[in-house]
């Protein structure tokens, strides 16, 4: 709505004293509960002067998301207020600490009605105290809610590898797609009045988005997909920010994006959350387990092959990425106050849609899983117990090999704040594990799930039982294009002779643990003397892994260890291959208005020729929209360099995206910090 002409919005003073100058547009945005002001050119008498602000045309004083109020000497605590500022016509109009975010319009009340001065956005203040979503330091406000740029971690526990993500919550357009988010969703179709008033609460509008991040029941922005197959739409790892996916959500009139998986919902819900003022950060759980019956175990089969059975409805990712949304627990009392974890990843219906948290990542840490929201869900995720099966598909039968308790939930993992480093928070989840309080907080989060006490700690396999251990050892770091060197090692705890048949395959997969492809197999027969230790040498070679491996670059090489006596152990090892890695160099200062040079480098470490090779840029305040180049192929060891502009649109630390695809390598990224001085 264009603002009439009767008023003056103070914009760049307001913007800078409510922290909101980085919004692009020219629409007011300011923090509830701080008060700004507005220079009124024409104003009518000081006496009996009434404001109004509402949220539209559906609403209604009746309805509270109407408010008249007059000019008072002093702001109000409870209600808003405006306060004149002496001998002038600037009045400071605040709102309470609790007040529903959104778009307001202001208007002044006469006998003739309402005359509307223009609109302003309303959005949480985590600089207010007596804001849900205050956060008392400074440094984690900038991070958590100032800044446009994240790093996310992905790989496996044993090989955490780290990408850079453009959340770009103040660029143009997307401060409106956060807003039509909520307009949108399934609690505004059945409610509209309802919703309007609960946005004054972090708990709701947290729940809402994590239902309107993901497209299942609601239409919204995002379409998962872990099938492999991409036709229609983009890769999930394709992606390099949340920017371009809300703005195609808007331009192609709400059709759900095609195609995300978790670290892309984390993402753009991270996005979405800082953009309406919730301190948000992402986080990545390795080993982390989708316990679907709320049983706090997760159940893994083998057949007798050694091959992976995709059979259970329960599962192991290696890494699951959701997020935690910064305030107050009003419903659970202060304890449990903080960061609450939130997940926009449809993985299981909570009351009835695709839905998850808020969970306190205190109720989840101490056990607490009675509390709302879907705390027994992300208490699983990394505190669940693993046990392993193996199962002969031609009798039925299922024959326990192992269970323990201590492989679900490792190196939980965010962003550190000021830096691209890894911050290990997994004790912010859990007590340490093998320790007594751990396993305390366990057996009380299954008394309070009404499970039976039977857990893997009381059903694991005496260490009497288990006469061989077993490990995959990798000779080198493995790459894309070159074989897989490993060792198996086996050794025979026993004090007598034992005769040992491995079944040994290695499939690839995806990242949530689903077998894709059989690429190699093989079966050693071997004698082991008492306490002896074998090694064998493996090699999978390119040829066999190529024709399956996904953009995950994932292997998983299995031994089922069978002795003559009967007893089985199951020996596992995920493998992440690397990519060659891509090169960002800026060449000369990068400055406000003015074309800046920028050269990528790759060179195809293969001996074979790379076709479809395309190069993705992006960067907020460096590149209006995402950047797309066609490379020529590169020949066999043949180093490319592409060449590329950007035009900074602000001064400031900036950080360029890019990735790089071709037929044999899928999506190589790599970021670069980019200073721009002011022009």
């Amino acid at each position: 709505m264009a603002a009439s002409s009767n008023i003056d919005w103070r914009q760049s003073e307001n913007a800078r004293e409510h922290r909101t100058n980085s919004y692009s547009g020219t629409e007011l945005v300011v923090r509830r509960g701080q008060g700004f002001f507005v220079t009124l050119r024409s104003p009518p008498a000081t006496t009996g002067l009434t404001f109004t602000v509402d949220r539209g045309s559906t609403a209604a004083l009746q309805a509270k998301t109407r408010v008249d109020f007059g000019v008072s000497s002093a702001p109000s605590r409870g209600s808003w207020s405006a306060v004149q500022v002496s001998g002038s016509s600037v009045f400071a109009i605040t709102s309470p600490a609790n007040t529903a975010i959104g778009r307001y319009r202001l208007g002044i009340k006469s006998s003739s009605g309402v005359s509307v001065l223009g609109t302003f956005v309303l959005l949480f203040n985590p600089w207010l105290p007596e804001d849900e979503v205050f956060m008392s330091d400074n440094a984690q406000r900038q991070e958590y809610v100032l800044s446009e740029f994240g790093v996310l971690f992905a790989g496996s526990a044993n090989r955490i590898s780290q990408f850079g993500w453009n959340y770009g919550q103040f660029q143009a357009e997307i401060l409106d797609i956060c807003l039509f988010a909520l307009d949108r969703s399934l609690s505004h179709r059945k409610d509209p009045t309802a919703d309007l008033r609960r946005r004054n609460d972090p708990k709701y509008v947290g729940r809402v988005l994590s239902a309107m991040v993901n497209s299942n029941d609601d239409s919204g922005i995002l379409q998962g997909n872990w099938s492999g197959k991409y036709e229609g739409g983009e890769s999930p790892s394709s992606w390099t920010g949340s920017v371009d996916i809300l703005r195609k959500w808007k331009s192609s009139g709400f059709r759900p994006v095609r195609y995300g998986q978790c670290w892309v919902f984390a993402g753009v819900l991270n996005t979405v959350l800082r953009c309406l003022g919730i301190p948000s950060r992402a986080i990545s759980n390795f080993n982390s387990a989708h316990d679907t019956d709320m049983s706090l175990t997760v159940d893994v089969y083998y057949d007798p092959e050694g091959n992976p059975l995709n059979i259970a409805t329960d599962s192991v990712w290696n890494f699951h990425v959701w997020n935690e949304g910064w305030f107050a627990r009003s419903d659970l009392g202060p304890t449990y106050n903080g960061w609450q974890i939130l997940d926009a990843t449809p993985q299981e219906r909570s009351s009835g849609i695709f839905q998850c948290g808020p969970a306190s990542l205190t109720a989840v840490k101490e056990g607490d899983v009675d509390l709302v929201y879907d705390t027994p869900f992300v208490f699983g995720e990394v505190n669940a117990d693993r046990v392993t099966w193996l199962y002969n598909p031609r009798t039925g039968e299922k024959k326990l090999i192992y269970s323990e308790t201590k492989s679900i939930g490792q190196n939980t993992s965010t962003k550190a704040v000021g830096s691209y480093s890894r911050r290990d928070v997994t004790g912010e989840y859990k007590y340490a594990e093998g320790s007594d309080k751990e396993r305390e907080v366990f057996r009380k989060a299954r008394s309070k799930l009404n499970l039976d006490t039977l857990s893997a700690t009381s059903i694991k396999l005496p260490e009497a039982e288990k006469p061989i251990s077993g490990k995959f050892k990798l000779e080198s770091p493995p790459e894309v294009g070159k074989d897989v060197s490993l060792v198996f090692q086996v050794t025979n705890l026993a004090s007598e002779q034992r005769k040992l048949t491995a079944n040994m395959t290695a499939w690839s997969i995806i990242y949530t643990g689903k077998p894709i492809g059989e690429v190699w197999k093989d079966t050693l027969k071997m004698d082991l003397g008492p306490q002896e230790e074998k090694s064998f040498p493996i090699k999978i070679s390119y040829t066999e892994y190529q024709r399956h491996l996904t953009a995950d670059n994932m292997l998983r090489a299995t031994a089922l260890c069978q002795l003559e006596e009967g007893q089985d152990t199951v020996v596992e090892r995920d493998i992440t291959l690397d990519n060659p890695s891509i090169a960002i160099k800026v060449l000369g200062q990068a400055k406000v208005g003015q074309a800046t040079k920028v050269e990528a480098n790759f060179t195809n470490p293969l001996d074979e020729e790379l076709k479809e090779c395309v190069l993705q840029v992006e960067g907020s305040d460096l590149l209006a929209e995402k950047l797309k180049m066609e490379v020529p192929p590169l020949k066999a060891k043949q180093s490319s360099q592409m060449h590329f502009e950007v035009s900074p649109s602000k001064s400031g630390t900036k950080q360029l995206l890019v990735n790089f695809s071709c037929n044999i390598f899928q999506d190589i990224k790599a970021f670069e910090t980019v200073t721009v001085s002011p022009n």
